[in-house]
């Protein structure tokens, strides 16, 4: 077995969104790249941390979970404090958690509109900050937004398109500012994937959703959780080291095929 020379091994992540989905699936690819993980999980998610550490720890790797909220400084502190007391070092931090709410414009409400941005779009500035306030050296930045307010328009959902679009503001703008620290900061939008929030029929597709968008996809079918994890280890890796303030569609060619 050949050594790895993506530069991940040894190496210590943050990440948010932790106990399913995609930060889970990101959790377990380092694991798979020698790198170690801190996970921030929820207090009231229904999905708890002890299938990712279970899951990391299968994989080779080692994992902390923290209860925590992006809602609040304190808890993307804690986060990235934990990373220090466990690990002695904080390399990537990776915003991944986020809330999806269906929602018509003349049903929303002031504290539906600030509850979505506090979560996906202020939570993201939240973690990076905190982050950022502790990582000695060079490290890597990556936030996941989405097609809807990335690329597309998603009827019913004008708050999570605003806060996912926001999302790529930031990261441009502190790929800029945190160059001279050489901490590249980019962004994944990904498509249509399979998770436990696309499954919510209430707030977003479903599963019959999910099978008939598959079959509008140049690709064929919906995309996993696997699949967008290891395109943000990528941007995270030593394999991305001069990319930095972009972002990258994870979509199966859905956003550029013909319309029919």
């Amino acid at each position: 077995m050949t050594a790895r020379d993506d530069g991940l091994e040894g190496k210590v992540a943050v990440i948010t969104g932790g106990a399913s989905g995609i930060g889970q699936a990101l959790a377990v690819a380092y694991a798979r790249a020698g790198a170690h993980s801190v996970i921030g999980v929820y207090p009231g998610d229904p999905y708890g941390a002890a299938d990712t550490i279970q899951l990391v720890e299968a994989a080779g790797g080692r994992c902390v979970a923290v209860e925590m909220d992006v809602r609040h400084t304190s808890g993307t502190d804690a986060l990235a404090s934990a990373a220090i007391d466990s690990f002695g070092r904080l390399d990537i931090a990776i915003a991944a958690a986020g809330i999806l709410r269906r929602q018509s414009l003349e049903e929303m409400t002031d504290d539906a509109w600030d509850d979505m941005l506090q979560v996906d779009l202020a939570g993201v500035l939240r973690t990076f900050r905190s982050c950022a306030a502790v990582m000695a050296g060079a490290g890597a930045m990556v936030a996941t937004s989405s097609i809807a307010g990335g690329v597309y328009g998603w009827e019913n959902h004008s708050h999570y398109a605003a806060s996912k679009a926001g999302v790529l503001g930031i990261c441009r703008s502190l790929a800029v500012e945190l160059a001279p620290r050489k901490i590249r900061v980019n962004a994944v939008i990904p498509g249509l994937i399979e998770s436990p929030q696309s499954l919510d029929g209430k707030n977003s597709l479903g599963k019959d959703g999910l099978e008939a968008a598959g079959r509008i996809i140049p690709w064929g079918r919906v995309g996993n959780v696997d699949e967008a994890a290891r395109v943000i280890r990528f941007l995270t890796s030593d394999d991305s080291a001069y990319v930095t303030g972009q972002q990258l569609i994870v979509d199966g060619g859905l956003t550029v095929r013909w319309p029919s």
